[in-house]
């Protein structure tokens, strides 16, 4: 893996300096790991991902699954096996749920192979109460610590989830899809206490990607973009009589810098999830 960043960052709103400094460790698996002072760790990764995409049952139903094969045929998790970082700021992306749809898809983090499928409530398949207007998926190797207090962020307990990203593009992606994608800010929505980030991103392959490199171009060329996403997060489970999540950090979104310490974090906290260093609980480390 190539050197990367420490994220020294005392002020969510301010930059971060530049380090190169990298050693070497050994994960459970026995697969050796370039680690950089910013730690971002790749246990086991396909690096050059050809992966194929298969479902099983019907959309819409229990027993939809959307796995992820290797070139060899073999099943591999999305959530573990494929990188998350691709260098030059650029990380892999795996849509869930696609914008302009509303069943709420997500990787079965506690299914071996960690495939897609709709989630449940008490035996129900989980639509939201609207659509979603971005493509709206995970991070892979990333992990959001149940254990760890964000002392930034009130103290909120991580969700027990990879991090979340909102894609901003124009295009409707597919679930399973994999983008190339650069994050331009980070959100930090509390949800009934736990901290749930939302990393706001675009793909590369948007018009409009060259454009956006910050939270900042965000409002320049998305204007009311990053207030919808919050008011969108925010309010989406008042419908089901349940009170409107809050968010940290001032109530607005943090800048790529503050972004990509996030990632950083919690790609090292996925680190030790795998490593085992973390009680894994029901989570699947296949």
């Amino acid at each position: 893996m190539a050197a990367a960043r420490l994220a020294v960052i005392a002020n969510p709103f301010l930059s971060w300096n530049q380090r190169s400094q990298v050693r070497s460790l050994r994960c459970n698996r026995g697969v050796s790991v370039s680690v950089s002072r910013r730690r971002l760790f790749s246990c086991n990764a396909i690096h050059n991902p050809q992966l194929n995409v298969k479902e099983q049952g019907q959309p819409e139903t229990l027993d939809y699954r959307v796995f992820f094969h290797d070139s060899s045929g073999k099943k591999v998790s999305p959530w573990h096996d494929l990188p998350l970082h691709l260098g030059d700021g650029v990380f892999n992306f795996i849509v869930e749920i696609p914008k302009e749809s509303s069943a709420k898809m997500e990787v079965a983090t506690d299914e071996p192979y960690t495939p897609i499928k709709q989630d449940t409530k008490k035996g129900k398949l989980r639509y939201y109460p609207y659509n979603i207007n971005w493509n709206y998926g995970l991070l892979p190797q990333t992990w959001e610590d149940p254990s760890f207090a964000n002392s930034e962020v009130e103290g909120a307990l991580g969700d027990n989830d990879p991090v979340d990203v909102v894609e901003i593009g124009e295009r409707q992606a597919k679930s399973g899809q994999i983008l190339k994608v650069k994050p331009l800010g980070a959100l930090a929505m509390i949800d009934e206490g736990e901290l749930d980030w939302k990393i706001v991103a675009i793909s590369l392959d948007d018009p409009r990607a060259s454009l956006v490199n910050d939270v900042d171009d965000v409002e320049k060329h998305f204007p009311g973009t990053l207030t919808a996403i919050r008011d969108w997060f925010r309010d989406y489970k008042i419908p089901d009589g349940k009170p409107a999540n809050k968010f940290g950090l001032g109530n607005r979104a943090a800048n790529k810098d503050y972004a990509l310490k996030v990632i950083n974090e919690t790609n090292e906290s996925w680190a030790k999830l795998v490593k085992r260093s973390i009680p894994a609980g029901e989570l699947s480390l296949v």
